[in-house]
């Protein structure tokens, strides 16, 4: 009999073991934390955000999840509070509970991602899918209680940092004066849309000084009655592209369009397309970069922070500068001078063209990753496969954030020279904000 229960309890053991190591398997995958980034993009593209305001979205569920995992390796990570704006505490967790670290991570981006903007609730049902597989799994009811207590105070602290970034009252700050002025930004077709967020450069920065840190240089003057002028150059360079695009400059306009929102027009026919923004799809990057660099989870964590950051004051910088000097989209200015039925390839996004949002962000998410996973970091984008369109190759973040430029240019909407521009002013924030934080130790 003695023997009997000695065996019995070896075989307890050995189940009990096994439950552990699954649930530990399952909730310890980088790819499930890379799975619900992509589940809150999902969710923010559903609702029609512009991209700045999406980046919200990431980046304070990031470093939610973020300052998770710096409690829970103390030795490997440095908290944010005290190197980014305005973030003077965060939540620790209660001394000897179990708390699952990873566990609490993914819970607070969810919690913090989806109450930033919009209603809290938006997860819940992705959120109750993975506990159930969890518990499933053999996750121990303490530690489930323990890490979403952790989770939950954590998120407490965050969202009352992010209530304290001038986000809310811009939302009834006063709207952009259209004024039909030679060079200045007016709606452009089909939806005549307002501009979008001309008070985005208010938004508290999270690590640069200020949304006037970086100067950028004026943009070309408007010069349309000279056809020698440098501007009239620009305008009909744009325009003779356009007119002759290739297959492949059309599949690198498409690959990087991430207009949220298209309307589409066909006679008295009118409908909506959406894909993930611009900073929707940097999200998307950081994920097959983590898989193939086989990060593991903390360090997963650590790069989607990190990079949020960059694209987060990168649109605060682009944005100073393009409210500054309103200037007008080409399209705007061949229709009014040259022919008006010309269209660009892609559909212009509602605000000024100068300096180029897509191209800034990039080139600054394009910094933060290379200094997390090096120069020359070869990979295959496949964002863009669910919308349709095929993938492509990149030798590095810095080559595609340069395909970028080109990108903007093929599709009409921004002349060439603001995006080298962009480029350059985005690498500069990437730069700053890789030498300020002191994130892993």
């Amino acid at each position: 009999m003695r023997r009997l229960f000695v065996c019995l309890c070896i075989v307890a053991s050995l189940y009990s073991c096994k439950q552990n190591i699954e649930y530990k398997a399952y909730l310890h995958d980088p790819q499930l934390f890379s799975n619900t980034v992509h589940e809150l993009n999902s969710v923010v593209m559903g609702n029609n955000f512009p991209p700045m305001i999406a980046a919200r979205n990431y980046t304070y569920g990031a470093i939610a999840a973020y300052e998770v995992i710096a409690a829970g390796y103390p030795k490997k990570y440095q908290s944010l509070v005290g190197q980014v704006h305005g973030l003077t505490a965060v939540a620790k967790p209660a001394a000897n509970t179990p708390v699952d670290f990873e566990l609490a991570a993914l819970l607070a981006y969810i919690k913090v991602g989806e109450a930033v903007t919009f209603p809290e609730g938006s997860m819940q049902e992705y959120k109750d899918s993975i506990l159930k597989l969890a518990r499933d799994k053999g996750l121990p009811e303490n530690i489930e209680t323990a890490s979403q207590t952790f989770a939950d105070s954590m998120s407490a602290s965050i969202i009352r940092w992010s209530k304290k970034d001038n986000y809310a009252e811009t939302r009834s700050a006063e709207k952009y004066t259209v004024r039909d002025e030679p060079g200045r930004w007016v709606p452009t077709p089909p939806m005549y849309a307002q501009a979008a967020e001309p008070h985005w450069m208010e938004i508290r920065t999270m690590a640069i000084d200020s949304a006037n840190q970086f100067l950028t240089p004026p943009p070309i003057p408007f010069d349309i009655t000279d056809k020698k002028s440098k501007y009239y150059e620009q305008l009909m360079a744009i325009k003779n592209a356009i007119d002759s695009l290739t297959d492949e400059q059309k599949h690198i306009a498409d690959f990087w369009d991430d207009n949220p929102f298209k309307l589409n027009v066909s006679g008295h026919v009118m409908f909506g397309t959406k894909k993930f923004s611009p900073s929707g799809h940097w999200m998307s990057i950081i994920g097959i970069a983590a898989k193939q660099a086989k990060s593991s989870y903390d360090e997963t964590v650590y790069a989607y922070a990190k990079t949020s950051i960059a694209l987060f004051d990168a649109f605060i910088q682009c944005w100073q500068v393009k409210y500054t000097y309103n200037t007008v989209r080409p399209e705007t200015v061949i229709n009014k001078y040259i022919d008006p039925n010309w269209r660009p390839y892609l559909q212009t996004p509602a605000f000024p063209e100068y300096t180029c949002g897509h191209s800034t962000i990039s080139s600054a998410a394009a910094e933060a990753l290379t200094d997390i996973y090096g120069d020359n970091f070869a990979y295959t984008d496949s964002t863009e496969l669910e919308f349709g369109i095929q993938n492509r190759n990149f030798t590095s973040f810095r080559q595609a954030a340069l395909e970028n430029n080109s990108a903007r240019f093929y599709g009409g909407i921004h002349f060439h020279p603001s995006c080298i521009v962009s480029n350059a002013v985005g690498k500069q924030v990437g730069d700053f904000i890789n030498g300020k934080l002191k994130m892993k130790k």
